[in-house]
């Protein structure tokens, strides 16, 4: 559209061409904006820091090298691949990595709920602590075993009091042991401690800044729901979080029923400062649907 028409003294239009010079400029300008190199005057905004630290657990990548596999996370943006046993601490360090998490003294099945596994687990307690802090490792993985008929009262305290008998090397070594709760429903039938009340009666049993709980966000899903409502109430029991889609233990996409940005959002707005361990199976390309979970969790 032209704009108002005004005459010079020479009787010529000149409404037309100011009119056209200035659609020219504009569409000019517009062309050099979009070939702007690297650092030009107007450079994009810089991406945030993430507030989280991000892990990979090691079992779900089993067909990779290790080093492989620490190569490619450090190129995502990992901090961490944990859940590692004593001759793999080590490699993580080498590729300016962290080993978060410790594969620890048990089993899923044979843990701290009944005294007569104490003495065993306490013998590799105390070996175990002392070389995972001297290896820069801060959690160690810790099960409560499973129920065998026993009530839920019993079981905890047995566990309250196992671990009243190695909390204070792991105080002295600063390392944290990490009591995991697990589904029972689907995955690990009659484990004893499925659900955040039960873990958090044993850490408050227990009462040192050493025992806390590894969360993780699949297998609470599956036993109770309602995972960011629960995570709130009880992040100061919390030292460490695993992943997974839900069913099926697989990516954290829109492939599942979780939303995992809302839930690493909340995680964040906590201010929590322990590490996030990716723990999924996947189900196509493993470094694919590594790098797309980093992104997902990166807020």
């Amino acid at each position: 559209m032209r704009g108002k028409k005004e005459n010079g003294a020479d009787g010529v239009d000149r409404g037309a061409d100011i009119t056209r010079r200035d659609a020219i400029a504009a569409m000019s300008a517009a062309a050099v904006l979009t070939r702007l190199p690297l650092g030009s005057p107007f450079p994009l905004p810089a991406k945030p820091a993430s507030r989280l630290r991000q892990s990979v657990s090691r079992w779900c990548y089993g067909r990779i090298p290790i080093d492989d596999l620490c190569v490619a996370a450090k190129s995502y943006g990992y901090r961490s691949v944990e859940l590692l046993s004593e001759p793999d601490w080590a490699t993580p360090k080498k590729h300016g990595l962290a080993c978060a998490m410790a594969n620890g003294f048990g089993t899923i099945p044979v843990g701290f709920n009944r005294p007569s596994n104490h003495d065993k687990l306490i013998a590799d307690a105390e070996a175990m602590i002392p070389k995972a802090a001297a290896a820069g490792i801060p959690n160690i993985v810790c099960f409560s075993g499973n129920r065998g008929g026993m009530s839920d009262g019993e079981g905890i305290a047995n566990c309250i009091a196992g671990f009243k008998r190695i909390t204070p090397t792991a105080e002295k070594h600063g390392v944290t042991l990490c009591l995991e709760v697990l589904n029972s429903k689907v995955d690990h039938k009659d484990y004893h401690a499925d659900h955040t009340a039960w873990a958090v009666q044993v850490v408050q049993g227990v009462a040192s800044p050493r025992l806390k709980i590894l969360y993780d966000i699949y297998h609470m899903q599956i036993m109770e729901g309602d995972v960011i409502a629960t995570i709130k109430a009880n992040i100061q029991h919390i030292a460490h979080f695993h992943t997974g889609g839900v069913p099926g233990r697989n990516e954290i996409d829109d492939t599942q029923e979780l939303n995992y940005k809302r839930v690493m959002q909340t995680i964040a707005d906590l201010e929590f400062t322990g590490y996030v361990g990716q723990e999924f199976v996947p189900t196509r390309d493993p470094l694919t649907s590594l790098k797309q979970a980093y992104e997902i969790c990166d807020v």
